[in-house]
């Protein structure tokens, strides 16, 4: 299983930012696949969720309104569009897949190497 993300960069506060992950080796409809995000020094957090059996979705309540979970089962892939960005939202932002039908996590299985997002003031 292999999780491959793309889009990261720098972005100016109030500005947008689409992340991708396309993943492969694994069967996508069997799995809830999203995002994390990772500031040092404080715990990993989830930020969305989707499950590609029925595009149910899940939110953290910090990014919810600004952050959209999509997922496109032809090409195996989801995206995150990340709009409205503020500096707090600056991580490193990671992919993750788990073996389920139902958002949101419970304990992710399968990661991305992680792409950097920085939102400048």
């Amino acid at each position: 299983v292999q999780l491959v993300e793309s889009g990261g960069g720098l972005v100016q506060a109030g500005g947008s930012l689409r992340l991708s992950c396309a993943a492969s080796g694994l069967t996508f409809d069997d799995y809830v696949i999203g995002w994390f995000r990772e500031v040092p020094g404080l715990e990993r957090e989830e930020v969305c969720s989707i499950s590609s059996s029925d595009g149910s979705t899940h939110y953290a309540d910090s990014v919810k309104g600004r952050f959209t979970c999509t997922s496109d089962n032809a090409k195996n892939t989801v995206a995150l569009q990340m709009t409205s960005l503020k500096p707090e939202d600056t991580a490193d932002y990671y992919c993750a897949a788990e073996p389920s039908l139902s958002v949101p996590f419970v304990d992710p299985t399968r990661w991305g190497l992680g792409t950097r997002v920085t939102v400048s003031t």
